[in-house]
């Protein structure tokens, strides 16, 4: 019995040590997924580290990639070259560090701007955040990239203006000012190295007035961060600084059975956390799978739930849908559709 058992340790062993980073896997055709990734001042080694990524970004397959701590641009778009399909896109009134990837293939981008730029929130915001507004599967999305300030003692002290904790708090107050007055009703994704934890007592917890609006927020990473620290996205402290925020119209595409959210580790997939630490980033990778409903089915749904009540022609006169020239289907939901019949 325990030679079976042994035997069953080593082929374990092996088994998890012949991981690499080509067994990597997140993204999928139908579902739609955002990854947060802080890729500490890339290329923390060179090509080394460039390498690294490509491999990385290239079995992920993400649909969009938020990316923090990008000191090398030039350097990250030939990475990204060389992944068939995907673009990048950097923008910053002054060094920021931010950047976003994408699948060309899979999104539509409509729209790419920073917002608080101007003096005046330099103190809640030294980055700029990044507003990606893009079309996946006929639904709208805007993504919002930040990268917080740093550090602190763990305790908000309000009066203080400087206080790094206050600093993070005048960050989340002035992104849900925002999202509330101009995507009330939009789907949106803040991402982000918010650099502080969701779990501090409320009284110096930075998030508070998001947590506590239930109806219109959800941190879909708070099960991380009340889970085994094995799982946080900054291990070396350890502490989940790492985030996914969305709002209320993702709900029930994150509650769908195929939605998820997870702290890759991607160090399980390389020799060990020193490997992944020294050559890549002291951040893991937090990434969200939403599951798409089928557009088709909800016109389907539309089309059934309608029933036509007449047919009247340009003059207003009721008529059958054999007559000939331009013809207005009058439905019971109110809706208009506008048919020319020619033969």
């Amino acid at each position: 019995m325990k030679k079976i058992l042994f035997l069953t340790l080593i082929l374990s062993t092996t088994l998890v040590k012949s991981q690499n980073l080509n067994d990597l896997s997140f993204g999928t055709e139908s579902n739609f997924e955002v990854i947060s990734w802080n890729i500490e001042w890339f290329p923390k080694n060179g090509t080394t580290t460039a390498n690294y990524v490509e491999t990385i970004l290239t079995n992920l397959q993400a649909d969009v990639y938020a990316l923090q701590e990008i000191d090398d641009t030039t350097l990250l778009k030939s990475v990204v070259a060389n992944i068939p399909g995907y673009e990048c896109h950097f923008v910053s009134s002054y060094y920021g560090g931010l950047a976003y990837v994408y699948n060309a293939n899979t999104v539509t981008v409509n729209n790419k701007y920073e917002i608080y730029t101007s003096q005046p929130y330099w103190s809640a915001f030294p980055r700029s955040p990044q507003v990606l507004e893009l079309t996946f599967e006929g639904k709208d999305y805007v993504i919002i990239n930040n990268h917080f300030k740093c550090c602190g003692d763990g305790t908000l002290n309000t009066n203080v203006s400087n206080d790094e904790e206050m600093r993070r708090l005048s960050a989340v107050t002035l992104l849900k000012q925002y999202i509330d007055s101009l995507f009330a009703n939009k789907r949106v994704v803040l991402v982000g190295d918010l650099n502080d934890i969701l779990t501090d007592s409320p009284n110096n917890n930075v998030f508070q007035s998001i947590i506590d609006d239930t109806v219109n927020y959800m941190f879909t990473d708070l099960p991380i961060a009340l889970g085994n620290q094995i799982d946080f996205s900054y291990p070396s402290w350890p502490s989940h600084l790492d985030h996914i925020l969305i709002t209320k119209e993702l709900f029930d595409d994150f509650s769908a059975p195929n939605s998820e959210i997870r702290c890759i580790r991607i160090d399980d997939y390389m020799s060990n956390w020193n490997e992944y630490d020294n050559n890549i980033s002291d951040h893991r990778p937090v990434a969200i799978k939403l599951e798409v409903g089928n557009i088709n089915s909800e016109i389907e749904v539309e089309e059934k739930s309608k029933n036509l009540l007449k047919i009247v022609d340009v003059l207003a006169r009721e008529v059958n849908e054999n007559t000939k020239g331009l013809l207005f289907y009058i439905y019971d939901n109110g809706t208009v559709e506008k048919k020319i019949i020619l033969k």
